[in-house]
């Protein structure tokens, strides 16, 4: 069986991680790089960044940040946020990230997915999906959730898996920054449609619900978090140390030098 993976989630903003909720009321809570390499000395599987600044400005500042992500860490990353072109996502692969994560951009237009395969391969490629609960049924949404589309969760992550993406990032905005848990009668139905790895965000608030995700309960092959890490609620070696004790296969932290 893979081991599970546990992914930190970074929100950077004009090169700092910022912290809020849908984006507002953003506080710095430190310096991506240095909080970087102290996610991977704890063990951290992978991270995620998430570009949230809109202007060019940003954009390059953000690129030159990936560089400087590359040469200090040695886990994998992926990056996104208003990824919308195969010229953006070729920028930060050759900038030294592993991943790119799509949204808005594939929703608007599903032909971008298969662009993106045909130029760097299914690998390189998570597609991330936000869907909210709307009279019964989980309709994906863009701009955090504010904005409502016509597409149905189950049959759009279908439909990327076909188009080329290598994994399915899922938040339910339902459960987003509630801290209650996730949605993990999602991800189990989720697990019975895909063949391809689902990452779990949006509810963390302890790592019992990190358990749970990625137990029987969710079938989830990685939980994504951010604040729980950030401001130290869970601490990473103690939360693989408890999974690995529930019979949760993850990657064990190796002694330090």
């Amino acid at each position: 069986m893979l081991a599970k993976r546990i992914i930190p989630c970074l929100d950077i903003k004009e090169g700092k991680t910022v912290k809020g909720v849908n984006f507002e009321n953003l506080k710095s809570v430190g310096d991506p790089v240095e909080m970087a390499l102290n996610y991977c000395r704890d063990g951290a599987d992978e991270l995620v960044f998430l570009d949230i600044s809109a202007t060019v400005e940003g954009r390059k500042t953000f690129t030159s940040l990936v560089e400087k992500i590359a040469a200090n860490i040695n886990i994998p990353f992926t990056v996104g946020g208003g990824i919308s072109t195969v010229e953006d996502a070729e920028r930060l692969l050759k900038a030294g990230a592993d991943k790119i994560s799509v949204n808005s951009a594939a929703v608007k237009d599903p032909s971008f997915i298969d662009r993106l395969k045909e130029k760097f391969g299914s690998q390189f490629i998570v597609a991330a999906i936000d869907a909210k609960q709307i009279n019964g049924k989980w309709m994906v949404t863009t701009h955090a959730g504010r904005v409502v589309t016509e597409r149905e969760l189950f049959e759009w992550a279908v439909e990327v898996e076909k188009r080329g993406a290598g994994e399915i990032l899922f938040t339910s905005m339902d459960h987003d920054g509630t801290k209650n848990g996730y949605a993990c009668e999602v991800y189990k139905r989720l697990n019975s449609l895909l063949g391809i790895p689902i990452i779990a965000s949006g509810g963390a608030g302890n790592g019992e619900h990190i358990k749970e995700v990625l137990g029987s309960a969710g079938c989830a092959d990685a939980a994504l978090a951010a604040s729980i890490f950030h401001y130290g609620e869970v601490s990473i070696p103690a939360l693989k140390e408890e999974l690995h004790k529930s019979g949760i296969p993850v990657r064990r932290i190796k002694n330090k030098e």
